[in-house]
């Protein structure tokens, strides 16, 4: 058994062409039926204003699987220490035996939810989208841009946060990072989103912010934000008025995602998953002036995915 930290990952594991065909072909199983994934554990911690995710799956005729524990502790901030942390332990799929423990601080589950997105859109934004409009201005807002341009040739990103000092030195980042990228600060979404070809949410917000009339035709949505029961990002408007609804699983969205506005009652549109539209080969409904949405709640079969591409690569 081999312990791997952040900084040895970090060295092999990066949004690159060959990670996103990693956690790709982990979505394409998962439509094809060959993905056994059990739903998520989670426990809140109260007292510590924390909570703990445990995510896992195995893909049918891989050599391994992962099991991620991924902890949430929102006060640490206040004493000098990261929110989020978390490790992916891997397993033998023949023996059970323990073959790494990747103390990865959460650093893959970056990597494979911006990845998510950049899959997305993949098969649902139009393919000459070259603007991008980012809502929030954390990890995932830098991440979620940086893999979107494995697959779209993004010029430009309009970014809206609450904050607006946080937005301004997102945008100052991002800058610096991409090469002639033309970034704008917004002091509200409805002009954030008014000239973009791809929208990103990415905030823990707790009640909907992107909504219908913020939505011009021809534009992909992807929400990643809604990974929990109390977080929504998305006006039901923004729901019912899309051509295409995608989800990652859709058991997920019904409870931690999007479709939980729902609560049981009946969806009052056709919820596509990913794995399905990669494994078909083809994208429901898209077109010049189609406006299509992915919610996006975060899979044990990406983790399995990601810590196998990682484990290659450490190994390698």
């Amino acid at each position: 058994m081999e312990l791997y930290n952040r900084t040895q990952i970090q060295e092999v594991v990066e949004l690159d062409q060959a990670a996103l065909e990693a956690v790709e072909a982990g979505f394409r199983a998962l439509g094809q039926g060959r993905v056994v994934q059990p739903p998520i554990l989670s426990m809140a911690i109260e007292e510590s204003n924390g909570e703990v995710d445990v995510k896992t799956a195995h893909i049918r005729g891989n050599e391994r699987f992962a099991i991620k524990v991924s902890p949430g502790f929102f006060d640490n901030p206040l004493i000098g220490l990261p929110s989020l942390n978390g490790l992916m332990i891997v397993f033998s799929a023949k023996t059970g035996l323990v073959e790494a423990v990747l103390f990865d601080e959460g650093y893959l589950t970056d990597i494979r939810t911006a990845l998510a997105g950049a899959i997305a859109a993949k098969h649902l934004a139009r393919k000459d989208s070259r603007r991008a409009a980012v809502i929030g201005a954390g990890v995932q807002a830098e991440l979620q841009v940086a893999a979107l341009k494995l697959v779209r040739d993004i010029d430009t990103v309009d970014v809206w946060a609450r904050d607006t000092d946080r937005a301004e030195a997102y945008a100052a980042r991002m800058r610096a990072r991409f090469e002639g990228l033309t970034v704008n600060v917004h002091g509200d979404i409805e002009s954030a989103c008014r000239e973009a070809d791809v929208i990103i949410t990415t905030t823990p917000s707790k009640s909907p912010l992107l909504k219908a009339e913020h939505l011009s035709n021809g534009v992909h949505v992807t929400a990643m934000g809604s990974d929990s029961p109390e977080k929504r990002e998305l006006d039901v408007s923004v729901m019912t008025r899309a051509d295409a609804f995608v989800v990652d699983t859709r058991a997920q969205s019904e409870t931690n995602g999007e479709l939980k506005v729902w609560a049981g009652n009946t969806v009052p549109f056709e919820a596509h998953e990913m794995g399905q539209v990669i494994a078909a080969g083809s994208s429901p409904r898209i077109g010049r002036d189609q406006i299509t949405v992915c919610d996006l709640t975060g899979t044990g079969v990406q983790d399995t995915a990601i810590a196998g591409f990682a484990l290659k690569r450490l190994t390698a």
